[in-house]
């Protein structure tokens, strides 16, 4: 193991001489302790710049760098699934139990427990063709998720030599000899800063589905898509995403609490684990693998460990299934990048933050997507981060750099948040550009979806300029038809964007549920629109003895329940019928 020598430290940078041999993102330990490190800069005559991922209080010049001759990689294989990691890829558990309350500094533990045993069932045989992507062995990872061996990137190919039978191993032993004399087993290394290779990227047409309405239907992420939820403090973004973590119809969850208050880090920590998925009635955490790196945990371990995140779901991927990523939040990576560059003296941009945060966000996002993986399989990698503008300000650069990277924006408004209005995203100023795109899953389940879904937007954007003039002279100035434009919005509003995530049957909403509902207030909105055209009163609609039950639907039928869909559809249309005889 090649050795430098400490020469300065500043914070969480740490400068060494003697480090000729180091490479690039090579991983270091520094110190009596052995504080994990990572080299950033090498400078002729064999000075390195390292960034340390724990405390370097007390570290001082003189003491001693370990150089380890790799990258900063992550430990995949099984037991991934259901647990609870640092930044770095440490499992706090463990750590816990070795270190207490307080994590040591140095203190290291294995990524996987190697002494578990799984069940191997290979998947070929002595003589078949070894080479990269090939899957040589599943194994049942929790009661949801089925894991499957890839042979990595980086084999060479080759033929099987032997291959243990079906039976339970240990995480250390051997599991198969290619004829190279290569070993595979249950457990891979992967550079966490290098995209995982696929055979191609395929176009987004499938819609990942949230179960919140004002997503699905206004402004849809697709799987393999990438998506920020910029809001100011306290208008739901951890909320929001909680929810999009319990109900997406993604395989895999990875959520990373990235520099995040303790309490609120906690508040996940405990939650997830009581939580119940709904598709098997079985614990979340079967599928899912939390991050934690909170504000008070080193800063440098926070930059990292979105890379971390994105490399396990990379893993996932590449086994065919869909993984969704939670990154809360990427303004506190943000800042950390600022705090790193800083100490590294860089010339600042826009509010401090260094001149490459464009860069790093982009390399971040571009590694969504929906991909033909290396096993001929289809699998993608959703994004979606959140973003805390300090104040609430979508001007200041992290919001505005991330809106250039991603292609859906769910703006979080305040006011709506104020008003209770969850989700409080703003269908004014949020947008979607898979819209396009994933129109035609939803036209197989409704061939009039998109027209509904337009019709509903031109009302609520029409509604904007009414209010500014009702609030000038009121509303009973304005004709029935422009006051017909505010009732349809506040029954879109209510009955439709807003939700209810601790209802029964209000927390989720089925495709079916949606389009109905789409459907049955685009079929109001137009048909009431002809009324008044033809002489009908406001007074008349707004009369309507169901119009309650309209607004109460979203929570007083469930997703499955047809029967009392076609009776309010029918009582409905009934009493628009009555009013439309009356003015014959």
């Amino acid at each position: 193991m090649n050795e430098g020598i400490i020469t300065r430290v500043n914070g969480p940078i740490v400068e060494a001489r003697n480090m000729e041999r180091a490479g690039m993102l090579e991983v270091v330990e520094v110190g009596t302790e052995h504080l994990i490190g990572e080299v950033i800069r090498v400078r002729r005559g064999g000075l390195a710049t390292i960034q340390v991922y724990e405390n370097t209080s007390g570290l001082k010049p003189g003491e001693t760098v370990y150089c380890t001759g790799r990258q900063l990689s992550v430990k995949l294989g099984p037991g991934l699934l259901g647990t609870i990691y640092d930044g770095i890829q440490r499992p706090l558990d463990r750590i816990a139990e070795l270190s207490g309350a307080m994590i040591r500094r140095g203190e290291k533990t294995e990524p996987l427990d190697m002494s578990k045993k799984w069940h191997f069932v290979p998947t070929v045989n002595p003589g078949d063709e070894l080479k990269p992507g090939v899957v040589y062995g599943e194994i049942q990872e929790t009661d949801s998720i089925k894991l499957k061996l890839i042979v990595p990137p980086s084999q060479k190919p080759t033929r099987v030599k032997t291959i243990v039978p079906e039976g339970d191993y240990a995480g250390e032993e051997t599991l198969l000899v290619a004829e190279n004399n290569d070993t595979l087993g249950f457990y891979q290394y992967w550079p966490v800063r290098k995209p995982r290779p696929v055979i191609a990227r395929k176009q987004l047409t499938t819609p990942l589905l949230t179960g919140l309405r004002v997503i699905d239907a206004f402004f849809p992420i697709a799987k393999g898509g990438a998506a920020a939820i910029p809001g100011g403090f306290g208008t739901g973004k951890t909320m929001t995403q909680q929810a999009l973590a319990k109900w997406s119809d993604a395989d895999i969850i990875v959520y990373i609490g990235c520099g995040e208050r303790g309490n609120e880090m906690t508040e996940v920590l405990r939650e997830f684990p009581e939580l119940v998925d709904p598709r098997s009635g079985r614990s979340l955490m079967e599928r899912t693998i939390l991050i934690a790196n909170t504000s008070n945990m080193p800063v440098a371990a926070r930059e990292v460990s979105i890379y971390t995140g994105i490399t396990l779901a990379e893993y996932y991927r590449d086994m065919g299934y869909h993984v969704a990523i939670m990154a809360d939040s990427t303004s506190r990576w943000a800042e950390a990048l600022r705090e790193l560059s800083g100490r590294l003296e860089e010339m600042p941009a826009d509010e401090g933050f260094p001149a490459y945060l464009p860069t790093r966000l982009a390399s971040f996002y571009e590694r969504a997507g929906f991909v033909e993986t290396m096993s001929g399989d289809s699998g993608s990698v959703s994004v979606i981060g959140a973003v805390s503008p300090p104040g609430g300000d979508f001007s200041e650069p992290v919001t505005q750099h991330t809106s250039r990277f991603i292609r859906c924006f769910w703006a979080l408004d305040r006011a709506l948040a104020n008003a209770r209005h969850y989700p409080a995203i703003s269908w004014h100023d949020s947008y979607s550009e898979y819209l396009i795109e994933i129109a035609g899953w939803w036209g197989q389940q409704d061939a009039e979806w998109k027209a509904h879904r337009d019709l509903l937007m031109e009302v609520l954007q029409e509604e904007v300029g009414l209010q500014r003039i009702a609030k000038l002279i009121g509303p009973d100035a304005l004709p029935d038809h422009q006051r017909l434009t505010l009732l349809v919005a506040d029954i879109i509003k209510n009955a439709f964007l807003q939700q209810n995530s601790f209802d029964e049957i209000d927390m989720y909403c089925s495709p079916g549920k949606q389009t109905w509902m789409l459907r049955l207030l685009a079929t109001f909105t137009e048909r009431s629109q002809n009324l008044i055209r033809k002489g009908a009163m406001l007074a008349d609609i707004n009369a309507i003895t169901a119009l309650p039950r309209l607004l109460r639907m979203k929570s007083e039928i469930p997703n499955d329940d047809k029967t009392a869909m076609a009776n309010l559809e029918q009582q409905i249309s009934s009493a628009l019928d009555a009013i439309e005889s009356n003015l014959r």
